[in-house]
Formats: structure tokens, C-alpha cells, sequence
């Protein structure tokens, strides 16, 4: 539909240079057959009454060259006026068109966010049912470790080799001890994260949505401002018909 309309107007603007192309060939020859019997009048006895007349034929055909002229810048404004508002009407009708695949993509929007949040929801709950069964796992290696000093004392280890022994044990502990901190830590701030991520994620879903109502306002004020601008041009395009209307039956009395 569009391509169509822009034909139409490009015909209707080319009709419309067409005919302004006409009034300003005729105002040129106007003014030119005026200079030249203008100029004849001094060849004539009656020299004023010759260049009278030559003014009053002049200006009564520029008269009517400026009758035609306010007529065709009214047809012009009517055609501007009416491709804007078919121009109007066709984004309207489109935007409509389109509005129910916005719909369904806000849609797809907030079930893959409902989604995410299921997601987190059982990803934490699988957390929490799988932290009992660390904490059985720690407490058998620790219990292995206590089983594991015992037997080398009851082997009849010397004392220098029980305190070796130990102190191997005490930094394997030490070891482990902190791997397993480590562990914490580490998920610790992968919990974090997924916090915060989960934050901005819903901190952007708030600003889109903010900013889609700040788009529709814009738009919404734009239109207001664009139909009130519409009345006001055609009320003036009326008042001006008038005015034309009254001139020209003043010019006829």
C-alpha cells in the first residue's frame, strides 16, 4: 500500500509543478507584452491613455494568473494534507498490524523469565537437599582419618614416627581443610553471582518496561500533537476559502 501511495503522490506533485509551470510562463509573458506596449505608447499621440490601458490589461490577466495561483496552493495544501493523513492512517494500520506480535514477544519475554525463575528455584533446592549429604561425607573422611591415627598406634609405631605420622596427618588435614574452604568460598560467590545476575536481569526487565511506556507516551503525545496540528491547518484552510469566497464576490459586485 505504501509504494501506491507514494506513486499517487508523486503524480499529484507533478501535475501540481506542471500547472505552477503554466501560471509563471504566463505571468512572465504578462509582464513581458506589457513592457512591450508600453513601449509602443510612446509612438502614439495619446501617450498616457495608451499606457493605461496597456497597465489595466496587464493587471487584470495577472488578476486572474493570481486567482488560479491561490487556487492551486489550496489544492496543494488539500493533497499535502491528505497524503499526510493516508501516510498517518498507513503507520497506524500498521502498527496495529504488528501489535499482536509485539504482544506475543512481551509474552515469550515473560514466560522465559517465569522460566529462570523456576530454574533458580530448583537449583537452589537442589542445593540445600544435596548439603546433608556433604556434611555426612566430611564427617566419614574426618572419622577415616581419626580410625586411621589409631591403627598406627596400636601398630607400635616409636614415638618419632607417631609424631611424623601426625604431623603428616595434621597437614593433610590442614590440607583439606582448606580445599574445603576453598569449596565454600567458591560457592559462595557463585551463589552471589547468580544473585546479582538474577538482579540485573529483573532490573532490565523493569527498564524495558519503563521504557516501552515512555515510547507509547512519546507516540501517544505525538499523535495528539499531529491530529491538533491537522485541525488547526484545515481550519485555517477553511477560513482562508472564505475569505476567497468573500473577495471574489466583492470583485463581482
Amino acid at each position: 500500500m505504501a509504494p501506491a501511495a507514494s506513486g499517487e503522490g508523486s503524480s499529484a506533485d507533478q501535475a501540481f509543478a506542471a500547472r505552477q509551470k503554466e501560471l509563471d510562463d504566463r505571468s512572465a509573458e504578462n509582464n513581458y507584452q506589457y513592457a512591450v506596449e508600453r513601449h509602443d505608447c510612446y509612438d502614439t499621440f495619446f501617450v498616457n491613455h495608451c499606457v493605461n490601458k496597456a497597465r489595466d490589461k496587464m493587471r487584470a490577466i495577472q488578476a486572474d494568473i493570481r486567482s488560479q495561483q491561490l487556487a492551486l496552493d489550496d489544492e496543494k495544501r488539500a493533497e499535502h494534507a491528505r497524503q499526510r493523513d493516508q501516510q498517518q492512517a498507513l503507520r497506524q494500520a500498521q502498527d496495529e498490524a504488528n501489535a499482536p506480535q509485539r504482544a506475543a514477544q512481551d509474552a515469550r519475554n515473560q514466560q522465559a523469565f517465569a522460566d529462570k525463575q523456576r530454574q533458580h528455584a530448583l537449583d537452589e533446592a537442589q542445593r540445600q537437599s544435596e548439603a546433608p549429604q556433604r556434611a555426612a561425607n566430611e564427617q566419614a573422611y574426618e572419622q577415616k582419618q581419626r580410625q586411621y591415627a589409631i591403627d598406627q598406634a596400636q601398630r607400635g609405631i616409636s614415638p618419632s614416627e607417631a609424631a611424623a605420622n601426625q604431623k603428616a596427618y595434621d597437614q593433610k588435614q590442614a590440607d583439606f581443610q582448606r580445599q574445603l574452604d576453598e569449596a565454600h568460598r567458591q560457592a559462595a560467590q557463585k551463589a552471589q553471582e547468580r544473585v546479582e545476575k538474577q538482579q540485573r536481569f529483573e532490573q532490565k526487565q523493569v527498564d524495558a518496561a519503563q521504557h516501552k511506556k515512555d515510547v507509547e507516551a512519546r507516540q501517544k503525545q505525538a499523535a495528539e500533537k499531529a491530529q491538533q496540528k491537522q485541525q488547526d491547518e484545515l481550519k485555517q484552510q477553511q477560513q482562508l476559502e472564505q475569505q476567497q469566497q468573500q473577495q471574489q464576490q466583492q470583485r463581482k459586485q
